[in-house]
């Protein structure tokens, strides 16, 4: 079954696909860039999509940015394989160490670990908020040459109460997101 839009979320408590009601698919892919690879790639080989959305949460690094954000481009934060390569960058590798989405926003750092502490690499490299899927989501969508988009929800401050609030504000950021795909659908045939 062929869908123009695809949408890719780690867990059901951020986004209830029966919010979406009928039309577009939605995806949980569980927590962690393996996890988000795989539903990524089932989700492309199900129904060729035009666009794969991610929604979810995010820890913010930089204060500046609030609710919900479009990420303009991703990295790696934890791609750490120095001396070989310097942190970020995966070594003996030509396939890009950054994704862009094409749009303006946030650059996001993704991760295999749960940010609890103030990490200088971050900043330096102007990461304005983490996740710990969308690096394997647009990885994979370039791969397969399929546009992507990203909105995540700032559900913590990336420091020792992110656990606490994370939890208390996982689904926030639903009604949110859900006004961006009314105004996306419109730009995507099909819809």
């Amino acid at each position: 079954m062929k869908s123009p839009i695809v949408i890719l979320t780690a867990l059901e408590s951020e986004l209830n696909s029966q919010s979406l009601g009928q039309g577009i698919p939605v995806l949980y892919s569980g927590i962690g860039k393996v996890n988000a690879a795989i539903a990524t790639f089932r989700a492309i080989q199900r129904y060729e999509p035009q666009l794969i959305l991610n929604f979810g949460t995010v820890g913010r690094i930089n204060a500046a940015v609030s609710g919900l954000v479009q990420v303009s481009k991703v990295i790696q934060r934890d791609m750490i394989a120095e001396p070989l390569a310097p942190r970020g960058t995966v070594p003996f590798s030509s396939k890009p160490n950054e994704y862009y989405s094409g749009d303006e926003g946030s650059v996001c750092g993704t991760g295999d670990s749960f940010v609890i502490e103030q990490d200088e690499w971050l900043l330096r490299n102007q990461v304005d908020v983490v996740d710990m899927e969308l690096f394997a989501i647009a990885s994979v969508a370039h791969e397969h040459g399929i546009a992507w988009k990203s909105f995540k929800f700032i559900s913590d401050d990336a420091n020792e109460d992110s656990v606490h609030e994370w939890q208390k504000k996982v689904n926030h950021g639903e009604a949110l997101f859900l006004k961006k795909l009314e105004v996306l659908k419109k730009l995507v045939s099909g819809f």
